[in-house]
């Protein structure tokens, strides 16, 4: 059997709840469509970073309206989870499609034949 760290738990944990948060709560429509990819909190459960990517081709307005809902879901986790101290919060964009998609055509182009 596999253990898993207690932080590690906790931070999928909180990336669910923030996802749903971001979903049925928030209506800052600088947010758009955001999908939360991963969380990482400290071993200590004081800071979590989420990673989040953007549909959109602004992020950057779409981190202002994260940066001015971050009050309120670190509140709503409060209320979600019960643990004695809720982490603060920071957003980073996400750039893991973007390297895969680079990967992938990297991949085509070696397979074609060459001339």
């Amino acid at each position: 059997m596999v253990e898993y760290k207690r932080s590690e738990r906790v931070a999928d944990q909180i990336r669910m709840e923030i996802a749903d948060i971001l979903m049925t709560k928030v209506k800052d429509p600088r947010i758009g469509f955001a999908t939360v990819t991963s969380v990482r909190l400290s071993s200590d459960l004081r800071s979590a970073k989420v990673y989040v990517s953007f549909l959109e081709s602004e992020p950057e307005r779409s981190f202002k309206g994260l940066d001015a809902a971050r009050t309120f879901i670190r509140s709503e986790l409060g209320r979600r989870l019960k643990l004695r101290f809720v982490p603060e919060i920071s957003f980073y964009e996400d750039h893991t499609a973007e390297e895969a998609e680079k990967i992938f055509k990297m991949m085509d182009e070696m397979k074609e034949p060459g001339p």
